[in-house]
């Protein structure tokens, strides 16, 4: 039962948490220096989710060439930074990924 009851109290606190800011919507004005701050907000949410599995696949730290997530990660950085375009560098990543990992089953006869 307590459970549920926790459950409850999250499902209660997130929905109240989103009403504020709806209620509030048009009554808030928001300064042009926390404008500026809150567009990094997702690249560095993105960087620190991403970051730690490229450089420590399995929970150790690998900068060789075996780790495949380090260089499809390098190679998506490269794309971004070249195209700018999100959809192509998760694409190109998520690919580069999967051949990388195939060429290591292969080469390692798995």
């Amino acid at each position: 039962m307590s459970s549920w009851i926790i459950i409850l109290g999250m499902g209660l606190i997130t929905h109240s948490q989103r009403l504020s800011m709806i209620l509030t919507s048009g009554r808030l004005t928001i300064g042009e220096p926390l404008k500026r701050a809150l567009r990094f907000a997702p690249p560095a949410v993105l960087s620190a989710i991403i970051l730690p599995e490229m450089l420590q696949p399995g929970g150790q730290l690998d900068f060789s060439l075996g780790n495949e997530r380090l260089l499809a990660g390098l190679v998506a950085i490269a794309v971004s930074w070249r195209t700018r375009n999100m959809v192509l560098t998760v694409v190109i990543g998520m690919v580069t990924l999967w051949i990388l990992q195939f060429i290591n089953r292969s080469l390692l006869g798995m």
